[in-house]
């Protein structure tokens, strides 16, 4: 190869990485799309939208919230792992995509490792709800009838492999109790069965499940995570009622497919932290029941690597498979 010509490709190299730089600086130019796995209208979404809305007044450019449901997160999750890593494409992930799905499927069609790390947005503890027309007011009086009627009680998930069903799994194995899963694609339709008694209960996030608590119209047997919520203080969790270390609920996190620029990933996790610490959007949180969280981007692979193994052996106890 002759001088000449290596030095054409050199200046070829040092023009495409400049103009990638130049991307990068004026990135977004463009709508940003953020693929949300479950349905509208679920807490993943509320949050996504409102977390777009801060971003676009930012940047001066839509955040675009798609709805990508299904297959236990793995349509959305897809979706966006397939998507170049430019800048233009991200995901609200959470442990179903991220975490739990790895356990649960012998193949995956996408990889859960492919994605970088942005910022975790917040976390929403799930309430255990009952039909108010069954014969039990709390969760010790629901566990001695379901020990007394074996497989007669059913539970409602928003999903195979989401919280709420590795929730009701894990309750089933720490209470010994014999309880039958009915998936539904999202509280859209889980909410709506149990109300009119085709399922027993539902492990279901606070924002959507806590109004018909408070109108009576559901029963709020325990919390699913480790502490009471502030937002039903009243309710006790399922750990204080006899089953200490039962700690599980959905968190959000913003992730980009791999080789995203790392200066893109970088004013993304700023400007996520920035939006967290507002009062007017931490308002917004609270009024969907979430509790915000924040950090940087190595606190959040962090905690999905400390996750994974603790995950794991939680699937393992509760003998959760899936197709």
């Amino acid at each position: 190869m002759t001088a000449s010509v290596l030095a054409a490709l050199a200046v070829s190299a040092m023009s495409s990485t400049a103009a990638m730089a130049q991307a990068t600086r004026d990135w977004p130019t463009q709508p940003v799309r953020i693929v949300v796995p479950f349905q509208a209208g679920s807490a993943t979404d509320l949050i996504t939208r409102q977390l777009g809305v801060g971003l676009g007044k930012e940047y001066g450019q839509s955040f675009v919230v798609e709805n990508r449901p299904g297959a236990a997160a793995m349509i959305g999750s897809e979706a966006a792992a397939r998507a170049p890593g430019d800048g233009y494409t991200l995901l609200m992930s959470g442990p179903a995509s991220m975490v739990t799905n790895r356990f649960l499927y012998k193949k995956l069609s996408y990889d859960p490792d492919a994605f970088e790390k942005v910022a975790v947005v917040a976390i929403t503890p799930n309430i255990l709800l009952s039909n108010p027309s069954l014969p039990f007011k709390t969760l010790p009086e629901m566990v001695a009838y379901a020990k007394a009627n074996p497989g007669e009680l059913t539970y409602a998930s928003f999903g195979s492999g989401t919280t709420s069903h590795i929730a009701g799994e894990m309750l089933k194995a720490v209470a010994g109790i014999d309880i039958v899963h009915v998936p539904y694609k999202g509280a859209g339709e889980a909410i709506p069965a149990l109300l009119s008694g085709q399922v027993s209960m539902y492990f279901d996030t606070i924002m959507t499940g806590l109004p018909f608590v408070k109108s009576g119209k559901l029963r709020a047997l325990g919390m699913s995570t480790a502490k009471r919520s502030p937002q039903a203080p009243e309710i006790p969790t399922i750990a204080e009622q006899g089953y200490a270390g039962f700690d599980i609920a959905p968190w959000y996190g913003i992730v980009a497919p791999k080789g995203t620029p790392a200066d893109v990933v970088t004013r993304l996790n700023v400007s996520i932290n920035k939006l967290l610490n507002t009062p007017d959007f931490r308002e917004k949180l609270a009024a969907t029941g979430a509790e915000p969280r924040g950090g940087s981007v190595s606190d959040f692979a962090a905690m999905v690597d400390a996750e994974i193994p603790r995950t794991g052996k939680l699937v393992k106890q509760a003998g959760v498979t899936l197709q």
